[in-house]
């Protein structure tokens, strides 16, 4: 989908590259020595934290 529209297509950027997608988490691995398992795995434990946060930060630093 591009992960964030809801679409359901984890390849399909909807005509926009700055969506989500595998081909983005692939990069973001490749970037950071990980598998895309790895990176996919990481992504899904911040998102759990973040959207269990009581706020909410832009800081660079800012952990959930």
């Amino acid at each position: 989908m591009c992960y964030n529209c809801g679409c359901g297509m984890p390849n399909h950027d909807m005509g926009k590259p700055e969506n989500i997608t595998e081909h983005g988490l692939a990069q973001a691995a490749k970037a950071m020595g990980q598998t895309v398992e790895e990176s996919r795995k990481n992504a899904h434990e911040l998102l759990e934290k973040v959207l269990g946060s009581k706020e909410v930060s832009s800081e660079k630093k800012w952990r959930p």
